[in-house]
């Protein structure tokens, strides 16, 4: 019952945001009883604290995942923003944002464990890039993997954008996109444009 009321809760929690959403909310989602909720978390900063950890897990087996598949450096950074787009397809606003503004002790916990999933994802993407020859050879990879996190989550920033359905989606891809000309040969970009002509049509 317990992974059953994260997945409701992550979903829930991903559309409407964190702040609103009320523990008789899901509860009447999955229609069963407020106090079913309270057996397994003991108040709303618990679940939404084990929520986003379920989030990330997921996200990060979905990227393993992608990453197994063989595909180009350029081709899988597009496959795993394929993969995300449903999570965020109906947000309003930024979950990430309300984390960050209501539950502050959660989001410091999360954005270290992204960091961390992330540098890890990016500096092998960029590894695999340059063999490939899609990617510049002088790249520094640190800094690359920094710019590109600080860029991806300044999406999430509501005092520097405005939201409305699938604003997010369209960022994130702009993020990508602006990543992927900065370190890209000539070869890369051609598949980049290839990428972006998938999406357009």
């Amino acid at each position: 019952m317990k992974s059953i009321i994260l997945q409701k809760a992550s979903e829930i929690f991903l559309k409407l945001g964190f702040k609103s959403i009320t523990m008789d909310d899901i509860a009447h989602e999955l229609a069963i009883s407020k106090k079913t909720i309270y057996k397994y978390f003991k108040n709303k900063e618990e679940l939404v604290d084990e929520t986003t950890t379920h989030i990330h897990e997921t996200m990060h087996k979905s990227v393993l995942c992608i990453c197994e598949k063989g595909f180009n450096a350029i081709e899988e950074n597009f496959e795993i923003k394929k993969r995300f787009k449903n999570l965020l397809k109906n947000s309003d606003t930024s979950p990430m944002y309300q984390l960050k503004k209501y539950y502050p002790k959660t989001y410091s916990k999360i954005m270290a464990k992204e960091f961390s999933m992330f540098k890890g994802f990016i500096s092998n993407n960029i590894e695999k890039g340059i063999s490939e020859g899609l990617y510049r050879k002088n790249i520094d990879k640190e800094l690359t993997t920094k710019f590109y996190f600080s860029l991806a989550m300044s999406v999430h920033d509501a005092s520097l954008y405005s939201y409305n359905k699938n604003t997010l989606n369209k960022l994130e891809s702009s993020v990508l996109e602006y990543h992927t000309r900065a370190i890209a040969t000539l070869k890369g970009l051609q598949i980049l444009e290839e990428q972006l002509e998938k999406i357009n049509n």
